[in-house]
C-alpha cells in the first residue's frame, strides 16, 4: 500500500501530452537553478533539466495545485477508478509548506526521496502520508482514512466489493504488528521497526531504486 503512489510518481514527468494545467497565476514561477537542486538531490545536472521539461509539460507555471494535481495522477489509473482522496493525502505529503501549491523543488525533492532514497528515508516519507495531521503519531483515524482511500483507489480491482469491516480488520491488523507498546498510536520508531523488518516491504521499496 505505502508504494503505489512512488511508480505513478515517477509516470508523471515522462508524460508529454497533457492539456491540464492552466493556473490562474499572473507571473510564472521560477525554480531553484539545477546547480541548487542537484545538491539537495541525488539527481545529476541532465536529470533535473529532464524531469523539469516533463513537469513544465504538464504544469507550465511551474507550480500545481490540488485540484490540478488530482487530475494529472487520475490519468495513471483506469477510467472509474476513486483516486480523489488518495491523491489528497499525497498531495498534503508534498505540499510541506501547506501553501496549497506545490513547486518544482518539492516535486523534484520528494522524487529523489522515493527513488533515490535510503530505506529509512523512504520509510520516513510513507509515515509522513500516513501521519495525516503531522503531529508524529499514526492514529488509528488516520490508518483508517488512508486504507480507506487505498481501497478506494485499487479495491475494485481487488475484489469486487470492500466492506467497512474489511477496512477495520485490516487496520486492527497493522495496529496489531506496529503498536508495540499498545498505546494506541504507532510512532516513527514503531513504523520503522516493524517496516525494516519485513521482507515484503523492503523487497518492494528496493524495486524502484533505478535510473531515472
Amino acid at each position: 500500500m505505502v508504494l503505489i503512489f512512488v511508480y505513478k510518481m515517477k509516470k508523471l514527468y515522462l508524460t508529454k501530452d497533457s492539456e491540464l494545467e492552466e493556473l490562474e497565476s499572473p507571473a510564472r514561477y521560477r525554480p531553484d537553478s539545477v546547480e541548487a537542486l542537484c545538491r539537495v538531490t541525488r539527481f545529476t545536472h541532465d536529470e533535473i533539466k529532464r524531469i523539469y521539461r516533463g513537469f513544465k509539460a504538464e504544469c507550465p507555471t511551474g507550480l500545481v495545485k490540488e485540484e490540478t494535481f488530482k487530475m494529472i495522477y487520475a490519468q495513471f489509473f483506469p477510467q472509474g477508478a476513486n483516486t480523489h482522496q488518495y491523491a489528497h493525502y499525497v498531495f498534503n505529503t508534498l505540499d510541506q509548506d501547506h501553501s496549497g501549491l506545490i513547486s518544482f523543488e518539492d516535486f523534484v525533492q520528494n522524487l529523489s526521496i522515493l527513488s533515490r532514497g535510503s530505506l529509512e528515508e523512504k520509510l520516513q516519507w510513507a509515515f509522513s502520508l500516513y501521519d495525516i495531521n503531522g503531529d508524529g503519531y499514526i492514529t488509528r483515524e488516520e490508518m483508517t482514512d488512508i486504507v480507506t482511500a487505498i481501497y478506494d483507489l485499487m479495491g475494485k480491482m481487488v475484489e469486487p466489493c470492500i466492506e467497512e469491516c474489511t477496512v477495520k480488520e485490516r487496520v486492527d491488523r497493522i495496529f496489531e504488528k506496529m503498536d508495540k507498546n499498545k498505546d494506541g498510536v504507532v510512532t516513527l520508531d514503531e513504523f520503522l521497526e516493524c517496516c525494516t523488518s519485513d521482507e515484503v516491504i523492503t523487497s518492494s521499496m528496493a524495486v524502484f531504486d533505478t535510473a531515472i
